[in-house]
């Protein structure tokens, strides 16, 4: 009979040989590259305490998303940039209230209060945001008659914003995301780069949803048949 001595012996040379790779693997930090970028999604005054769409626990986003924006060379940022009585605004649409649902051309839409509209303070980008090497911020959502989630295409699918171009151009393969909401604005992203051909994480402690109507967990179940990765920051290399 084999002793305890002899089982740990012959695990080191073999099973624990098997084992090591992917236990190493998952292990190991995420050292982004020259080939990675960080979309910083709607951290705006409108979805922070206080402000009229603001997110639970939004502003908790801050400090992850300044930690790890340090690990990347290439940062974008977004911003919604509405227009006054913008199509997605329950204050629009007679006898409707925040967060109910209407049929638009492009499919089913959610009003919301009026948030972040051009030019005011709820619109400004969180003041405590510190990416000062941030590239590029691209608006979204300024067209009055259409919403825009996602970085990458507007609400009906098909009116680009450019980022996909601009990251291609830039030889940019993967992106992490974070920012607010993960359930709207961060999923469609997410979505969307996957559409365009990008390796995608979700950083998910760097994110915080809205939540309604069950809306968080199909966006996390929509990102994972995507093939989005769900990761967390301590998953980012760091240096100091």
């Amino acid at each position: 009979m084999l002793d305890r001595r002899h089982v740990l012996a012959m695990l080191g040379t073999t099973a624990l040989a098997t084992l090591a790779p992917s236990a190493l693997f998952a292990a190991a930090s995420i050292k982004p590259d020259d080939a990675s970028a960080l979309l910083v999604i709607d951290v705006q005054n409108c979805f922070l305490p206080g402000g009229s769409l603001a997110v639970k626990e939004g502003e908790q986003v801050v400090p992850v998303i300044n930690r790890i924006a340090k690990a990347f060379s290439n940062v974008v940022m977004t911003q919604d940039w509405h227009t006054p009585g913008h199509i997605s605004f329950a204050s629009v649409h007679s006898g409707k209230k925040p967060f109910e649902t209407i049929d638009l051309p492009y499919g089913k839409q959610v009003l919301w209060p009026d948030h972040c509209v051009q030019g005011t303070d709820g619109a400004s980008l969180s003041k405590d945001l510190s990416i000062p090497h941030a590239e590029l911020i691209i608006r979204k959502g300024f067209h009055k008659d259409v919403d825009s989630y996602s970085a990458f295409l507007e609400a009906d699918g098909k009116t680009s914003t450019g980022l996909a171009g601009y990251l291609k151009g830039r030889k940019i393969k993967r992106v992490f995301v974070a920012g607010l909401a993960t359930d709207f604005c961060v999923a469609w992203t997410a979505l969307d780069a996957r559409k365009a051909g990008f390796e995608v994480y979700v950083v998910e402690d760097a994110c915080r949803g809205i939540d309604t109507q069950g809306s968080l967990a199909k966006a996390w179940a929509d990102m994972a048949k995507a093939g989005v990765k769900r990761i967390q920051s301590a998953d980012i290399a760091v240096s100091a």
